[in-house]
């Protein structure tokens, strides 16, 4: 054989042996790959579960109020008048029954004195009526006396007088009579009169009284209207009467909560109420007191008060405080964490491990909600176990390596700890 002819044979039996090793790894790559993808498809993924448990929990309102002082009045004159003196500027505390201004009222000063007077004339009238009233009687008494007389001789001797004296005593009797009556309703309407003398005694004096301003109740001056010589018009007159004075009660303050409707009708007389002031940055604990019982169409909120203590007046009307309600409490509620669930359009579901390590879809009613467990109303039981976290990994049927996580656990211990 040629040289020539040797090196073709070679290259031929080299190239078909490449090619046999090609395929031979080729068939041994193969091999080895789906001997893998069946050992990773035969172990079973790992997913951190929690186990349902009885904890407490509650739902906190956090929301901003204003205080309000606990009464605010502007206080007007009933009458007309001029301020004769102001006793009382912005910034003063005043008490119940404090004159804070005077007016002068000189027209009302003569009405309250003709007043007095008729009051003294009807007791002069009735006086004069009492001794018309006697004098009536006295008269009527002897006439009464002298027809009887007459009468009595005449029956006793008839003829002896004459008809025409009898008839005449007997008038003159019943005529006496008649004048007693009339005296005595003389008498009756002047007292009559003098109740109506002393009525308009009382107005004037009473309006008289109208001059005098004061306080209806312990509170602080917040804001004076007017000056000495200044002209008020009667409040019940102009519906534009100028006021003296604000009046406001501090001593006692409202703080006033817009709750959402959502959280309305949670809201109960006597919850606590925790209470931080922005502007001095103190806490303090109150309760609500009172509470609308009904919503404001353009903010769908219900107003709630709660009364705050304010005797050392450092909190002012219009400060604003951070409150926190606790409008919904469960001491022994059956609890997962929030991560465990998943909300859809229509339901809420969780991914159950049942004891063969499977996974299933429950579905399942909540209730309170916390910052980071949920309350379960139906669906789930005390114990079993749920998975917490990257819900979309899993799906029903798939079979998990469970391990506790104890994530969620350690955060409500610690808030507990804080507790």
């Amino acid at each position: 054989m040629s040289k020539k002819s040797f090196l073709k044979f070679a290259g031929t039996a080299a190239s078909v042996g490449a090619i046999a090793i090609c395929v031979a790894g080729a068939v041994g790559c193969g091999r080895s790959g789906d001997s893998s993808q069946s050992v990773s498809a035969d172990a079973p993924a790992t997913a951190a579960v929690v186990k349902v448990k009885r904890t407490p929990l509650s739902n906190t309102l956090s929301i901003a109020g204003e205080f309000l002082p606990y009464q605010e009045v502007e206080l007007h004159a009933k009458v007309t008048g001029y301020i004769r003196n102001i006793n009382v500027d912005i910034g003063d505390r005043v008490h119940k029954g404090q004159v804070l201004a005077n007016l002068e009222v000189p027209e009302l000063v003569a009405q309250e004195q003709a007043a007095s007077a008729g009051v003294r004339h009807s007791q002069e009238e009735i006086f004069r009526a009492e001794n018309d009233v006697v004098r009536a009687e006295s008269d009527h008494a002897a006439l009464h006396a002298a027809a009887t007389r007459l009468k009595q001789a005449s029956e006793a001797r008839p003829g002896l007088i004459a008809e025409q004296e009898l008839d005449d005593a007997t008038a003159k009797d019943r005529s006496s009579q008649a004048q007693v009556d009339a005296a005595k309703s003389a008498l009756s309407a002047s007292r009559q009169q003098l109740q109506v003398s002393e009525a308009d005694q009382q107005h004037y004096a009473a309006m008289s009284d109208y001059s005098r301003i004061t306080a209806p109740f312990d509170g602080v001056v917040t804001w004076r209207y007017a000056d000495t010589g200044s002209l008020i018009q009667a409040g019940t007159s102009n519906s534009n009467s100028m006021p003296v004075v604000k009046l406001s009660q501090v001593d006692v303050l409202r703080l006033r909560l817009p709750v959402p409707e959502s959280l309305a009708a949670s809201i109960h007389d006597g919850e606590p109420a925790d209470i931080r002031v922005k502007a001095t940055n103190r806490r303090f604990s109150g309760k609500i007191m009172r509470f609308t019982d009904s919503l404001d169409r353009s903010t769908r909120t219900m107003q709630v008060e709660v009364d705050v203590p304010n005797h050392d007046y450092k909190l002012t009307p219009g400060m604003y405080a951070d409150v926190s309600l606790q409008v919904e409490n469960e001491p022994n509620a059956l609890t997962i964490p929030l991560q465990a669930i998943s909300r859809g359009a229509d339901k809420t579901t969780v991914l159950l491990v049942n004891s063969q390590n499977h996974v299933e879809e429950r579905e399942i009613r909540t209730g309170i909600e916390g910052p980071d467990r949920i309350q379960i109303l139906s669906g789930l039981n005390e114990g079993d176990r749920v998975i917490a976290g990257n819900l979309g990994k899993y799906r029903a049927g798939q079979h998990v390596d469970p391990v506790a996580s104890s994530m969620a656990d350690q955060k409500y211990g610690a808030e507990q700890g804080d507790q």
